[in-house]
């Protein structure tokens, strides 16, 4: 059964004591003196005993009134500290992401958040999707970003839904000693062609390889490097790339997608990966894009929660941001 004592009459039975009359402390409580004597009157009632005696002016505590105040302010002291903690909680926001959401896409989002809250406290973890998705089912984040379709091991707990679309990349070093043979199937388009609106100049126009044009069979024979089990670019790999190239060979798998593209920058295999984690080199053509006819490497990105993780406002202003970049 709940106690009936109220906190308000344990903040007038404080003041009195404290002042030492019912006037003082509906002054310093901002009440009227009979609201202060009548919550006083309760508490009393709810205790069954008196804890003060009228001398003159003055209200002089019991002896037993003493002890009661110090369990009264420890309960006011333990409300307070639930407040502080309530109002720091809805001031913090922990943000899961998985590996290429994280490193490539999270930065400009996290840009945004703190240009609009900038007294936001957000704590970030980054990791492969598995990791994540059991980061949130333990509660210890409240909104995760992941590449691949959740597989919670709890569905019951979680929410799901789409955020965005991405296209995985299959690309090679430029100039690639694997592509050597397929020079014919070459790509390029054209760098610094004059526009017929202005006059003619001395400076030669050139062409800059963009991407090979390659068949399943030709892909095939060629060694991949690609991103771990568990990671969401690992299952889109697996499912859209991997299981159309019969015999490939994956010669190594690697936790961190930077770690690939320096491989593959290194001319040791072929890789695939998000057009964000490579759109640099790519547009420096450092890399190359190889483009197969058929293949289809989309794939959608996720927002994914837990259905008791506390949804603050600065929770539905990180998801407002999201939608706003990404609508």
């Amino acid at each position: 059964m709940l106690a009936k004592i109220t906190l308000k009459q344990l903040a007038v039975f404080i003041s009195i004591y404290q002042t030492g009359s019912t006037s003082a402390a509906s002054e310093q409580l901002n009440l009227s003196q009979s609201a202060v004597s009548s919550a006083l009157s309760q508490l009393e009632e709810r205790l069954k005993m008196p804890l003060f005696e009228r001398i003159g002016r003055g209200l002089e505590p019991h002896h037993y009134a003493a002890q009661i105040y110090v369990q009264a302010q420890a309960i006011l002291a333990q409300v307070s500290s639930l407040e502080q903690f309530y109002e720091h909680q809805a001031g913090q926001i922990r943000i899961g992401a998985s590996t290429s959401i994280g490193n490539y896409v999270l930065p400009k989002l996290l840009a945004s958040l703190a240009e609009t809250r900038p007294d936001a406290d957000v704590d970030v973890r980054i990791a492969n999707t598995q990791e994540i998705i059991a980061e949130v089912e333990q509660l210890r984040v409240d909104i995760a970003l992941v590449e691949a379709t959740p597989h919670p091991s709890n569905v019951k707990v979680l929410s799901q839904q789409v955020w965005r679309t991405d296209d995985l990349v299959v690309f090679a070093k430029r100039d690639s000693r694997w592509l050597a043979a397929y020079e014919g199937q070459a790509r390029h388009k054209t760098r610094g062609k004059r526009p017929k609106s202005q006059e003619p100049t001395s400076e030669p126009s050139s062409t800059v390889l963009t991407s090979y044009q390659l068949s399943t069979e030709e892909l095939a024979a060629l060694p991949f490097i690609v991103r771990e089990a568990g990671s969401g670019t690992r299952q889109i790999i697996d499912e859209k790339l991997l299981r159309h190239l019969p015999g490939v060979k994956v010669i190594m798998e690697i936790e961190q997608s930077e770690a690939i593209k320096r491989m593959v920058s290194a001319d040791i295999g072929l890789g695939c990966l998000s057009q964000h984690v490579i759109e640099q080199e790519l547009a420096t053509g450092e890399l190359v894009q190889i483009q197969v006819a058929g293949l289809e490497l989309s794939r959608q990105w996720w927002l994914v929660w837990h259905q008791s993780s506390h949804q603050s406002p600065l929770w539905h202003h990180f998801v407002a941001i999201l939608n706003s970049k990404y609508s």
